[in-house]
């Protein structure tokens, strides 16, 4: 690791990563360690990562992941450019890479071919699968929630549903940032770096391994969570008085469901001997919920909120994506300012950390293909010499 800089901010600040990475699960990893404070270069090919092109649903991949890194185009079939990313490699304290098996191999960047020139260093490969069976397949954040039962437990019945956002390939990407960390701190103990690998399909099996528990416990299959018999009689969506003003509550506690009735007028209930008791709430389900339905439906969602802020139940309105850029609670140094590739500004997600009682902001912008190019080649000389 190298020295901190001092006008650094952050905790990872003088650890240096280089970055092969496209797409969300690669990235993740880099904007993680970014944020911390750590060095990030980003090696793009020509004209840059593709990934910055995407139209739809994947137009926002690109600024969303790549903040906090510096940008260097490589052609890596160039020996010229191919010694300029070894060069970087040998300096540096992590790779992390997400190409197909054996693509860096090939070109002489595998994890092998830094153990004489750089033995320290950390090599973070994000695939779709760990050592097995698939480990050669190729592999999406969608194809891995179909086949590790989570589109199956997030759809209704037959019709299985890949979760709202790119949620493995981020999940991901933070058991690769664990791996990093956990290899980090066996090198201050060994002086000797590691292969880490994270994965797609392994990281389903791991989020939906709750649920394979749940048939451990009972020895019956979970149905999909739109089907799933809840632990607790209201934890639902509610209908309010206004259109398109939904409303999640959850009463989880008999201390809640006490507090509930009491403050939502529904005294019959709470009074009820046959309902004190969680489990017995849940078989009543066909009794309750109507009520609190009917109820709901005259409530502006505005004054539900204010209702149930005020006696601690957990509550949320039914947001959009778009509708958190006004969040009075995010905005609170909950976002870091960026700038599009038009030239334009966007507020978006900071990383989800307070350290020492602060929130960790932007140090670099989203950088512009091969921006850095200059600066990281000349760096990379100094640091040949010294070495």
């Amino acid at each position: 690791m190298t020295a901190p800089n001092p006008a650094s901010v952050g905790p990872l600040a003088g650890l240096k990563i280089v970055e092969f990475t496209h797409m969300v699960m690669g990235p993740s990893i880099g904007v993680i360690l970014g944020d911390l404070g750590a060095e990030v270069i980003k090696i793009e090919p020509e004209g840059g990562d593709h990934t910055r092109n995407l139209l739809g649903s994947g137009a926002g991949y690109f600024p969303m992941f790549n903040r906090n890194k510096r940008s260097i185009c490589l052609n890596l079939k160039s020996p010229d450019d191919l010694a300029s990313a070894r060069r970087l490699v040998e300096d540096a304290d992590v790779l992390i890479e997400n190409f197909r098996p054996g693509a860096l191999e090939r070109l002489g960047l595998g994890p092998n071919d830094f153990a004489e020139t750089n033995p320290g260093l950390i090599y973070c490969s994000a695939k779709g699968f760990l050592t097995g069976p698939y480990q050669n397949r190729t592999a999406l954040d969608e194809v891995t929630q179909m086949m590790g039962g989570l589109a199956y437990m997030t759809g209704p019945p037959g019709k299985p549903l890949r979760a709202g956002t790119s949620v493995v390939d981020i999940t991901g990407g933070m058991f690769g940032v664990i791996g990093i960390l956990a290899a980090l701190n066996q090198r201050h103990a060994t002086g000797k770096g590691a292969e880490i690998k994270c994965s797609l399909f392994e990281t389903t099996a791991f989020l939906v391994g709750q649920h394979m528990a749940q048939q451990a416990v009972t020895g019956v299959a979970p149905n999909p969570m739109p089907a799933r018999i809840s632990a607790w009689a209201v934890y639902d969506v509610f209908e309010t008085a206004q259109e398109n003003e939904q409303l999640f509550v959850g009463v989880v506690s008999d201390s809640q469901w006490v507090a509930f009735c009491k403050a939502m007028g529904l005294d019959d209930l709470g009074a009820d001997p046959s309902l004190a008791a969680n489990n017995d709430r849940v078989k009543a389900r066909d009794r309750i919920l109507p009520r609190v339905r009917e109820l709901f439906a005259g409530y502006a969602r505005a004054e539900l909120v204010t209702r149930l802020e005020a006696i601690g139940l957990p509550f949320a309105p039914v947001s959009r994506p778009q509708d958190l850029f006004d969040d009075p609670h995010l905005a609170e140094g909950g976002m870091v300012e960026i700038t599009l590739s038009d030239g334009s500004s966007a507020r978006l997600p900071a990383l989800p950390l307070e350290f020492d009682g602060r929130r960790l902001g932007l140090r670099h912008d989203v950088p512009r293909p091969d921006a850095d190019r200059a600066a990281i080649l000349a760096e990379a000389s100094q640091a040949a010499l010294a070495g």
